[in-house]
């Protein structure tokens, strides 16, 4: 067992089980040993004002796993449910694959995998959304 491997990068802050950890001036790669460890890279997180979107707030939910302020279980469950409701909105193949691989992460209870793939439907929501605004 390998552990999960981090890379960061200078002054990069991460969340280790309730823990702000920040690293120095220099790169540095480290692994976490501890299963089941909770690890939020705090550039990868969303403020709670600033889940506003389907999107966002599905990002957030798995955000919350990670940060272990929701209960494993029932965090996956709501993940799962966000998920399949953005696979009603997002209909193009590469959407779907994307939806795809975070639905196989979150069954597996990978909310960080989870997470880096919903992040990637970001900038489409946005597009959506200003398409809807000028038509």
């Amino acid at each position: 067992m390998s552990g999960l491997i981090l890379k960061l990068g200078p002054n990069e802050r991460i969340l280790i089980n309730g823990a702000v950890i920040q690293n120095g001036d220099r790169r540095t790669k480290f692994s976490i040993k501890t299963p089941n460890a909770h690890v939020l890279r705090l550039k990868d997180a969303i403020h709670p004002d600033m889940a506003n979107t389907p999107v966002s707030r599905t990002c957030y939910i798995a955000q919350l796993i990670l940060s272990g302020d929701a209960e494993p279980n029932k965090g996956r469950h709501q993940l799962l449910v966000a998920i399949e409701q953005l696979s009603q909105v997002f209909e193009d193949t590469d959407s779907r694959n994307i939806l795809s691989l975070a639905t196989d992460h979150a069954i597996a209870g990978n909310a960080y995998q989870a997470l880096r793939q919903l992040k990637k439907l970001l900038p489409r929501e946005a597009r959506l959304f200003a398409a809807g605004e000028q038509g």
